[in-house]
């Protein structure tokens, strides 16, 4: 069997990469975690590793600084599209993000690209909707202190 091709799919702007340099540590039916370097330089983070939950339709990624210090972890809510013939995995961002920095803040981002998207055409009221839901979905993790449920993933494996 092939290693899985793992894609990054945006919206807005309009773009879909390969992130062939992306390394897959641990590949199961519920998730896929990655470890990566970003694809364009960053002052703020240089690294950092990924879990996909797939049936949960969203991503959770550990950033780090170049020190490999903690500079948070960054939630996108995602829609996923696997094509098992040619073992790809298509990772839709659906733009509503969530930050959850060191401290336990977090942070709900993008919410205007959301309806900008929708707007335009760009999402079905169906892909509102769900993104809405997963975003629900992430945040009662988060509000209800369970976020290191889904931490666990990553950290289980000393990423």
């Amino acid at each position: 069997m092939s290693e899985l091709q793992l894609y990054r799919k945006r919206l807005i702007p309009a773009e879909c990469i390969l992130l062939k340099d992306d390394t897959v540590v641990k590949q199961t039916e519920d998730i896929v975690i990655t470890s990566w370097k970003t694809l364009n330089p960053k002052i703020s983070f240089s690294h950092g590793c990924s879990c996909y939950f797939l049936k949960e339709g969203f991503k959770i990624s550990k950033f780090y600084r170049q020190d490999n210090s903690l500079l948070y972890w960054y939630c996108d809510i995602v829609e996923y599209t696997h094509d098992e013939q040619t073992h790809t995995l298509i990772a839709t961002d659906l733009l509503a993000d969530v930050i959850v920095y060191p401290d336990g803040r977090a942070k709900v981002v993008d919410l205007n690209e959301l309806a900008q998207a929708f707007e335009t055409g760009l999402l079905t009221a169906a892909q509102l909707c769900n993104a809405l839901r997963q975003l629900d979905h992430l945040l009662s993790y988060i509000y209800r202190d369970k976020f290191d449920q889904l931490q666990a993933q990553i950290e289980s494996l000393g990423l």
